[in-house]
């Protein structure tokens, strides 16, 4: 009995893998059908075909604040017209 179960549980893990891999085949081949008929619209259209960028987006900069010691005492002026 246990030889069987075995049995199942592998079966049932390479049906699993191929459907994995089936899935990413299908991913892989919707995502060439999509660049393809994008680089053929630009053709069509005279225009070149650029390519899929994805900009990096930089975190929030954050300016180092001064230590308080640093900030020296200003004397105000009257703004000039």
């Amino acid at each position: 009995m246990p030889s069987f179960m075995t049995f199942v549980l592998r079966l049932f893990l390479l049906a699993a893998g191929l459907l994995f891999a089936a899935g990413l085949g299908l991913a892989a081949a919707f995502m060439l059908a999509l660049w393809g008929v994008r680089a053929a619209w630009a053709r069509v259209t005279g225009r070149a075909a650029m390519p899929f960028i994805i900009q990096e987006r930089k975190p929030n900069m954050v300016r180092p604040r001064r230590a308080p010691a640093d900030i020296t005492d200003v004397e105000p002026r009257t703004p000039q017209a």
